[in-house]
């Protein structure tokens, strides 16, 4: 990365950090028009769900299948592919008349999400300032909080004031996607490993030894906050819509910006501290805000709850970026991607599987019934997570040179071929 001129690598910082944002965008877009598409198509509450989580499962499969391929191919093929089939999935959500065809377009985006997200949060890594480690945590979360906040505002605008919003929200994506397969090829190159490890057709997600007690510790806290994103995408809308009774799209969907708005002011004021610090700050908030919001739920006061759902915010996007803060420092750049597709495997099972549980509860349990009881697993998630990072003391440094083991695990070489089983 040294030989890069540094207007080049800024280029790429920032086509990067924009191409991630626009990604989520893509991904929170359709929430607002779940509650539209229950009423057109006289869906069950688990069916919308399952609009919502076919997404998650999809995307899923292919960073499990191609998760490390931009480590191994490079970054710019992949997301050129990666962004032209979501165009290509966009253009099917536009088109689509019925459950069948909406469930095969967002199966599509899916598996251009998966391709793209391991490539793109890699390549921020890849050209973030060499002296300032933290920035590519930072901006990983930033993109991801804006991009969730800005997709899901923005289409339900659209929804109320446009005739066609379909077309003006998914047609207008698709060509912004084609823009971005064609754009990265003006970036430089960062990585094309000669390790390509294959089982059969299958790249195996590849992450060194002495990160995955690391990682373990992690996997709570990435669980409760995903989650905690999957409910408010796929059904947040829907709870502000029958538990307060807003009646126009913007109203139903203010919940979104408001908790990607928290989560990006949180993250920039505490990006400086310790990854430890971040995590448990963000896990404490999580769990918190979201015992408050049961009991905002159960008051049925709306100010009450879009207060909790702001601490719920703060604890997302600080908990998510204390990950990252915790894990990418010490990956070789060879890795990145595979790392980083293991976190999103993680990040996006716990994504779609609560919001099908509680898509299945709703008929018997009520909405708000189903929001407690996954409510009530996310809040000892948090505690189990904050217990688990209080016990553990960063012992990191910057060191450019090389990833720094974590406290208590054996270092072993960089270019280890630990492998996750």
């Amino acid at each position: 990365m040294s030989e890069i001129p540094i207007p080049g690598r800024r280029r790429s910082f920032s086509f990067a950090i924009i191409a991630t944002m626009l990604l989520m965008v893509a991904a929170s877009a359709p929430s607002p028009f779940y509650p539209q598409f229950a009423e057109q198509l006289g869906l069950l509450p688990v069916a919308t769900t399952l609009i919502f989580a076919v997404y998650a499962f999809t995307m899923l499969a292919a960073l499990l299948l191609t998760g490390v391929l931009s480590d191994v191919v490079g970054r710019r093929p992949v997301i050129t592919v990666g962004s032209v089939l979501l165009a290509v999935s966009l253009v099917m959500f536009w088109q689509s008349g019925g459950l069948t065809m909406l469930l095969v377009a967002r199966a599509l985006q899916g598996v251009a999400a998966g391709l793209l997200l391991p490539a793109l949060s890699a390549m921020v890594v890849d050209f973030a300032p060499p002296k300032h480690a933290e920035a590519a945590s930072l901006w990983n979360t930033i993109a991801a909080m804006t991009g969730l906040g800005i997709g899901a505002i923005t289409a339900a605008i659209v929804l109320d004031l446009t005739v066609n919003p379909a077309g003006a929200v998914f047609g207008s994506l698709a060509i912004v996607f084609l823009l971005i397969a064609a754009l990265v090829w003006a970036t430089p190159e960062t990585s094309r490993s000669a390790r390509l490890r294959v089982t059969g057709t299958t790249l195996r997600l590849a992450v060194p030894a002495y990160l995955r007690r690391a990682l373990m510790v992690a996997v709570p806290a990435i669980i409760a906050g995903w989650a905690t994103n999957g409910l408010f995408l796929a059904l947040g809308s829907s709870v502000v819509k029958s538990e307060f009774g807003a009646t126009t799209h913007a109203g139903q969907s203010i919940a979104i910006p408001i908790f990607a708005v928290s989560g990006i002011i949180a993250s920039v004021l505490l990006h400086r501290r310790s990854a430890r610090v971040v995590s448990v700050y963000g896990t404490s908030a999580l769990g918190i805000g979201t015992a408050l919001s049961l009991g905002a739920l159960a008051l049925h006061s709306l100010p009450a709850y879009l207060i909790t759902v702001a601490v719920v915010g703060t604890g997302f996007g600080t908990a998510f970026m204390g990950v990252l803060k915790t894990l990418m420092p010490r990956v070789d750049p060879t890795e990145r991607a595979a790392v980083m597709a293991v976190i999103y495997t993680v990040s996006y099972l716990a994504f779609g599987v609560p919001t099908i549980v509680a898509g299945l509860l709703v008929p018997i349990i009520t909405l708000q019934g189903a929001m407690i009881g996954v409510g009530v697993v996310i809040v000892v998630l948090c505690l189990v997570a904050t217990v688990k990072r209080v016990r553990i003391r960063d012992r990191s440094r910057t060191d450019p040179h090389g990833p720094v083991p974590h406290e208590n695990v054996q270092a072993v070489p960089a270019k280890s071929n630990g492998v996750i089983r």
